[in-house]
């Protein structure tokens, strides 16, 4: 089989995040009698929420995954090990729902939420907090190989990630260098990371200047809601930037863990807004 040469992102930033105002992904928040409005907001709307324990000291993590694209155990393990520390949670816990295809080549952000208001059980209530992953068998619409464009994964909304499987599991191929439980936790991790607020979207920089920029369509400057310090888990791997699995590969060969973490300045970031 042909091999083909992609520029993995992890371009949960901007491609999903803009799609996540409530003007464009709605849904009636009192359907079936259960008042799903506080899991309905934006991105990073929750971010206090789920890293400190005022309001909610218990989370729960569905996760929602096509038959024959269920994440590894080792990366949920590895997920609950940051979540843990990184959130004053007293408890989390994850649930598992075995879906059907879709049957699609590819999906758009809105057919993903609608999947998500079909088959999401768990939202807000009491003391627990709810979040819900969808592990995807088909690529983001958004994807465009030719220029080497392709998303693993997702958030929108304020409690709400998709996690491409299928193309995670294509990028890693037959690597002997990263695992699948690698690239599904970097990936896991970065996201929620954005849900935490991360960076600028939700939890305030306490040094703006780690955000990392972009030039706009009117040639200004604006943040992209990525870190720009080097190695970061929050960084942007963009068109012109180094690819996720590149940046592994690298931590590897230096004797450092496969997995990005988080740098000073987003830790820094979370303990100012309730986080560990």
């Amino acid at each position: 089989m042909k091999k083909k040469n992609f520029l993995y992102l992890l371009l949960g930033m901007a491609l999903f995040i803009s799609c996540s105002k409530d003007s464009d992904i709605t849904s009636d928040p009192n359907s079936q009698g259960v008042n799903k409005s506080a899991n309905l907001l934006a991105t990073g709307a929750s971010a206090n929420d789920l890293l400190a324990n005022t309001n909610y000291s218990n989370l729960l993590i569905e996760i929602g995954y096509v038959s024959g694209f269920r994440p590894t155990a080792e990366a949920m393990a590895t997920f609950e090990a940051f979540l843990r520390a990184r959130t004053f949670k007293a408890s989390i816990e994850f649930t598992y729902k075995e879906l059907s295809s879709p049957n699609q080549e590819s999906l758009t952000n809105e057919e993903i939420a609608e999947m998500e208001s079909e088959n999401r059980t768990v939202y807000n209530t009491g003391d627990t907090m709810t979040l819900y992953i969808y592990f995807a068998d088909a690529p983001s619409e958004n994807d465009d190989e030719s220029e080497g464009l392709v998303t693993l994964g997702a958030v929108y909304r304020n409690t709400s990630m998709v996690i491409y499987e299928a193309t995670i599991r294509e990028l890693i191929g037959n690597s002997v260098t990263i695992s699948l439980a690698d690239v599904e936790t970097a990936t896991l991790n970065h996201e929620f990371g954005h849900l935490l607020g991360l960076v600028n979207l939700g939890t305030t920089p306490v040094n703006p200047g780690h955000e990392d920029t972009e030039v706009d369509e009117t040639q200004g400057e604006i943040g992209n809601n990525h870190c720009n310090v080097e190695g970061c888990l929050m960084r942007a791997e963009l068109q012109f930037g180094g690819s996720l699995a590149k940046m592994m590969r690298s931590n590897v060969s230096k004797g450092l863990a496969a997995i990005p973490e988080l740098d000073a300045e987003c830790i820094l970031d979370l303990q100012s807004n309730g986080g560990r």
